[in-house]
């Protein structure tokens, strides 16, 4: 008997053609589209996003080509609680969210991999994500087998960073059925199998954003009033004002009118006094930083200082450090990370990717930045 899989189908390329390639490999495939929240309902901009009806229509249809059955799930609790709600809080509290791969943790590997077996009688569930999971001999682990999570092979694609918060167990019934493959070439198979989202763009903003406005979305989310505040330069003197401190982001260099002669980037941003401070892009550079709700594949839990490879923003640079994890009984859970050199703008809030500095495309795992030490 083969393997049933449910597919996360979002009505995309990607996502089709992982469901096809299963369907090739004789598997017993079931296509689903999750239902995340009411932003088809209410924003058009959303048109062309994942999460939108017509992404529906467009997945129901190549489940109909694949002939496999296809269902949808309604997730908007668990989104709304799970990557909403953080991302709101987030930017609230002047942090960077992460909403991908909160999406990722607590939806797509989280409550629908936790409903795949119960409601669909499936083994695994497989998404359009370039990324790829390695299956190695381990005598210490319970079925005697680790699961690694690896990168794509294709460097403009890679989502790993993205899925660095998966556990073993959940690489276990994981799939990726395009980890070996580049875009083209999935569009190319797209074409070839006449897949009717073959030509599809790609949507590149987030799903519940509409616009990219992160202003409208934390007021019509979170109900956020943007009061005016000041800006203020590297040195803290007056610079101007701005629409709301709590809708920027650090690393940002839009949204703010303010003329200092050069390049200005967000580079603090205190939300309870309603302030914002920019820099050059220099005075952003950290070569050291700590880390929390740290995530490592392996469960087994590092002693001492280790070396990784760490990568800060998605397809950032791979930069060689050392990671500290707490003292046992330490106050709080801050892992510290120095870095061999500066990288740019590493935001509290934002996710920070470890890889094996021996094989740089296997995942560690990753945290959360805190805070950021001022460059030397």
């Amino acid at each position: 008997m083969s393997e049933r899989i449910l597919v996360a189908m979002s009505g995309g390329v990607d996502s089709s053609v992982a469901a096809a390639l299963l369907v090739r490999a004789g598997v017993d495939v079931v296509g689903v589209w999750m239902r995340l929240h009411d932003g088809a309902d209410s924003f058009s901009d959303v048109k062309r996003s994942c999460c939108s009806a017509d992404a529906a229509d467009d997945a129901r249809r190549v489940a109909s080509q694949l002939g496999i059955p296809f269902y949808v799930l309604d997730l908007e609790r668990e989104f709304a609680d799970g990557v909403m709600r953080p991302f709101a809080d987030a930017y609230l509290s002047g942090r960077t969210p992460s909403p991908c791969i909160d999406c990722n943790t607590t939806v797509k590997f989280g409550a629908l991999l936790g409903r795949a077996r119960g409601l669909y009688d499936s083994d695994a569930v497989a998404t359009g994500h370039y990324a790829r999971v390695r299956q190695t001999p381990d005598p210490g682990q319970p079925d005697g087998v680790r699961h690694e999570l690896l990168s794509g092979v294709d460097p403009d694609k890679d989502q790993g960073y993205f899925l660095y918060g998966l556990t073993c167990d959940q690489l276990a019934r994981s799939r990726f059925p395009l980890g070996d493959l580049t875009k083209p070439q999935v569009r190319a198979m797209a074409a070839e199998l006449g897949l009717v989202t073959a030509a599809k763009p790609e949507s590149q903003e987030l799903c519940f954003v509409p616009g990219g406005d992160i202003g409208g979305a934390l007021r019509d989310r979170a109900g956020w009033m943007p009061v005016a505040g000041r800006v203020v330069d590297a040195d803290g003197r007056d610079a101007g004002s701005h629409p709301g401190a709590a809708a920027f982001t650090v690393g940002q260099r839009g949204g703010v009118a303010v003329a200092l002669g050069e390049r200005q980037y967000v580079q603090r941003i205190d939300v309870q006094a309603n302030v914002i401070q920019l820099g050059r892009r220099a005075d952003l550079e950290r070569r050291a930083f700590a880390i929390e709700g740290v995530s490592l594949i392996d469960p087994v839990r590092p002693d001492g200082p280790f070396p990784a490879l760490v990568r800060v923003r998605h397809r950032g640079s791979l930069v060689l450090g050392v990671v500290t994890p707490p003292e046992p009984g330490a106050r709080d859970d801050h892992w510290q990370v120095a870095l061999e050199r500066a990288v740019w703008a590493p935001a509290p809030g934002q996710a920070a990717v470890l890889h094996d500095p021996g094989e740089p495309a296997r995942i560690l795992g990753g945290g959360r930045i805190v805070e950021a030490a001022w460059r030397t």
